[in-house]
């Protein structure tokens, strides 16, 4: 008989542990998948809030950077040219195309268009072929008082020029203050073309639409400078002659109605 219940509690023991074993196993398993989950939605997260954390290191290089020692020198930009202009208030229906005589525009009529869509909103300062906004959206910004600088396909194809283009916006967006900065880079291409085209040998240009007049007496002027490479020196002093404040409609990257 004694045998028969120590057999039993041995067995009963074996059982136990067993039991135990599969328990303990259970919730080792149950903080696997537990630590598995935290690190599945860390990881999701982390991906989601990359762009932005990423965005924000990229913008903090920037941060307090000269514009005037980004590129070359201000002697690669030929002198500034001015033009009577036109267009003030002349708006068109969304999607009317217009034609404009001088490569790139600094004037003339152009479309309207809420919700940063004509003009274009600041959010954005630097913009590729692919997702360039139409001209007409961009003639609006210059009504406003934005400076633009345009970059033909040659600049475009030289990873060099692209990646200083994009310090200049990237250090203008992030050191603005009260709209200071009203300013976007953009490509212009052989489609925009319609029969003008930059300077030979000029790969760049800037232009500001102001309305202070010159020594012509026109009461508003279309302003080009053309460069054969970017040149930050030269942009700091044209943005200095030809602020935002000149404009036509003097509203810079304030409000985009």
């Amino acid at each position: 008989m004694a045998k028969t219940k120590t057999a039993k509690s041995d067995r009963q023991k074996v059982i136990d542990d067993i039991r135990r074993s599969q328990r303990n196993a259970e919730k080792r398993q149950g903080r696997i998948i537990v630590v598995v989950c935290v690190a599945i939605a860390l990881v999701i997260v982390g991906l989601a809030a990359y762009p932005a954390v990423s965005g924000w290191l990229d913008r903090q290089q920037y941060k307090d950077k000269a514009l005037a020692e980004i590129g070359a020198s201000a002697d690669v930009c030929e002198p500034v040219v001015t033009r009577s202009a036109e267009g003030n208030q002349d708006h068109v229906t969304e999607g009317t195309p217009v034609d404009y005589e001088f490569a790139p525009p600094a004037f003339g009529a152009h479309w309207n268009v809420g919700g940063g869509v004509a003009p274009v909103s600041i959010d954005r300062r630097f913009y590729e072929a692919g997702d360039r906004p139409p001209l007409e959206a961009l003639v609006h910004n210059l009504e406003h008082g934005f400076t633009v600088l345009w970059y033909d396909e040659t600049a475009a194809e030289d990873d060099s020029t692209m990646a200083t283009i994009k310090s200049i916006a990237s250090t203008l967006d992030v050191n603005d203050t009260n709209n200071r900065y009203s300013f976007i880079a953009v490509p212009w291409t052989s489609e925009d073309e319609n029969g003008a085209s930059f300077p030979d040998g000029q790969h760049i240009a800037f232009t500001h639409w102001t309305a202070k007049g010159g020594k012509s007496g026109d009461k508003q002027q279309g302003v080009w400078q053309y460069c054969s490479e970017p040149s930050g020196a030269a942009l700091d002093r044209f943005m200095k002659d030809y602020p935002y404040t000149d404009a036509p409609e003097p509203i810079g990257g304030a409000r985009m109605s």
